[in-house]
């Protein structure tokens, strides 16, 4: 289980889609041990660790997705040198900071704006998961949680803070990306 809140930005080193591996490179100091088998969000993805080396300052992670996970997530997408949001998996006494995050990964969203607004941005994307998504209800896009400012019949709004632009994936996005979608798993039983 996850939170939301990115603690690191890694950067895809290798992609072998036959294979279905994928090694993910962290520059930043990773303040815990990390085992073979557990679980890591990857820009919202729940990916199983089946690999770690460190080389210098880098620690490379190495991870194995399924089919599945390729289709329905941005993952099939992905390029070399991409940056990626990572958050580790809770651990009992770390801070609640976002929502509930199981990093399974509904579907996609598509950017359709990006504007301006004093201090932050608003993003508004489109996707076909509006009936599980609910104004001032909680989602998860690319593994950070959010909370929905404003929704219509295809499309749903949130404002990126500065801090989050900065230190997430978001200061790199543009009209017509497309970012991995977690509905908030209450709203996902509750209105099935």
């Amino acid at each position: 289980m996850f939170t939301g809140i990115i603690t690191h930005i890694g950067k895809v080193e290798e992609l072998k889609f036959n294979d279905a591996l994928l090694k993910i490179s962290v520059e930043k100091k990773i303040d815990r041990k990390l085992e073979k088998g557990c679980s890591i969000a990857c820009n919202g993805i729940c990916l199983t660790l089946i690999a770690k080396e460190k080389s210098g300052k880098k620690t490379f992670l190495s991870f194995q997705a399924s089919e599945e996970t390729r289709t329905k997530t941005t993952l099939q997408n992905w390029k070399k040198n991409q940056k990626i949001n990572l958050e580790f998996a809770l651990r009992i006494g770390d801070e609640l900071g976002g929502h509930m995050v199981l990093g399974h990964v509904d579907g996609t969203a598509k950017i359709r704006t990006i504007k301006p607004i004093k201090n932050s941005y608003e993003f508004i994307f489109e996707t076909r998961f509006m009936k599980f998504i609910a104004k001032k209800g909680s989602v998860v896009l690319d593994g950070v949680s959010l909370t929905v400012n404003e929704t219509g019949k295809n499309f749903f709004s949130v404002n990126i803070i500065k801090h989050t632009m900065t230190n997430t994936t978001f200061q790199n996005m543009k009209i017509g990306d497309l970012v991995n979608l977690e509905i908030d798993p209450i709203a996902r039983y509750w209105l099935k």
